[in-house]
């Protein structure tokens, strides 16, 4: 790696902008968020989407809190998506760009779940809201959006609230329709991998550090053998097309070189993308590996709906 590429320029970038700075844990969580909301994060401002729709979808846990993205047309589709953040920090208006292209590139209505954060509300809280949800959505997309083809995924954190649910629906619905699963820079072993258990700490969007300070708050009661917690424990047969992403300078690296062997293992069907040197959530920032990224993964997911 080198500062003359744009992902070494980005590396750069983000050892400036982070060195110096407090570590997460000695913030309070309400100013992290707040941060985020305000564009004083090291993603910069927030570019919220005119088209974005905020709405409520009543569950079986109650009313849970979303955001829309529509294409243009008639859908041919549905997008799930869980947000990322450590189970701590984000929120369904953070992504906004990313959800819209997503919607637009893939004829797909996108639901952007804001399910409860930690330490406020520790597992389960997080993994039911993103179930119920799922479960509503099942029923109430013919009617809703006039789809059937249920696609679902997220980023980090929420790469790993769309596997624990997928495992659900599976486990205690008998549901097993989706027709593929998006999952970015996932976090599986909540014991932790040997990427993100040696990567150390420094000035960097993640850090081992970091990564035990968000279980912790999203787990304090441990059990994380239990592959409800930890889904690289999970027996994955029968799940759906899944494409996994992740860059070499992420601590997660193992969890989705780990996940994508256990999927192939199992024989479902499974593309893996893996950008050298890229940093955890690069997919972020404005570069070519982010638009390569995106692009393949929006292919993916239109085919599997068309499929």
């Amino acid at each position: 790696m080198t500062e003359t590429t744009e992902v070494g320029r980005l590396n750069t970038r983000i050892v400036a902008m982070l060195t110096g700075k407090p570590d997460p844990w000695d913030v309070p969580v309400a100013e992290l968020r707040l941060a985020r909301d305000e564009g004083r994060s090291i993603f910069g401002e927030l570019r919220t989407s005119a088209r974005a729709e905020d709405d409520t979808l009543a569950t079986s846990v109650g009313e849970i809190s979303t955001r829309v993205f529509r294409p243009e047309g008639n859908p041919a589709g549905l997008y799930l998506h869980f947000h990322g953040g450590g189970w701590v920090l984000g929120d369904v208006h953070h992504q906004d760009s990313r959800l819209q292209r997503l919607a637009d590139s893939t004829n797909q209505a996108v639901i952007s779940v804001r399910y409860r954060l930690a330490p406020e509300h520790p597992y389960p809280a997080a993994p039911d809201d993103c179930e119920a949800a799922a479960v509503a959505l099942i029923e109430t997309a013919p009617s809703l959006f006039g789809v059937t083809a249920l696609t679902m995924g997220g980023e980090s954190a929420g790469a790993h609230l769309a596997l624990v649910t997928a495992l659900r629906l599976r486990d205690r619905h008998g549901y097993t329709g989706l027709a593929a699963l998006n999952l970015l820079y996932g976090i599986y072993d909540l014991r932790l991998t040997p990427s993100a258990r040696l990567y150390g700490s420094g000035p960097q969007i993640l850090t081992t550090d970091s990564i035990k300070w968000f279980i912790d708050e999203f787990t304090p009661s441990g059990g994380r053998d239990d592959p409800d917690i930890s889904p690289l424990l999970a027996d994955v047969a029968g799940l759906a097309p899944a494409i996994f992403t992740v860059g070499t300078n992420d601590p997660l690296l193992d969890d989705t070189l780990f996940m994508a062997e256990r999927w192939k293992a199992a024989r479902n069907e499974t593309e893996l993308q893996v950008f050298a040197d890229a940093p955890h959530a690069f997919d972020a920032f404005d570069l070519d590996i982010a638009d390569q990224a995106l692009g393949r993964i929006n292919r993916f997911l239109t085919e599997r709906v068309a499929g």
